[in-house]
């Protein structure tokens, strides 16, 4: 995604890899960054939570192409504002 001039990084990139997915969000929460996971259990976690949106996909669904693709397409298009409490699903 950084190559493709969108702003990304990872948990691993921020020092948080070993947080619970609740733990996650907050960071998320507290940076203003959407959430881009094949992780169910965040979907169940977002339904309870203000969160600053959720992008899923299923592990084994999209290519890795397809997946930054789609990412670009949903940056280009959506507002932070948008995405707020919203899970878009690949």
């Amino acid at each position: 995604m950084k190559r493709r001039g969108v702003e990304a990084f990872s948990a691993r990139d921020i020092g948080k890899l070993g947080l619970t997915d609740e733990e996650q969000i907050k960071v998320a929460t507290k940076k203003q960054a959407i959430i881009f996971t094949h992780d169910v259990d965040f979907l169940r976690i977002a339904i309870h939570k203000q969160h600053p949106g959720i992008i899923y996909v299923h592990q084994q669904k999209l290519t890795i192409g397809e997946c930054i693709r789609r990412l670009k397409a949903i940056a280009e298009t959506k507002s932070l504002e948008e995405m707020r409490n919203r899970i878009i699903f690949l």
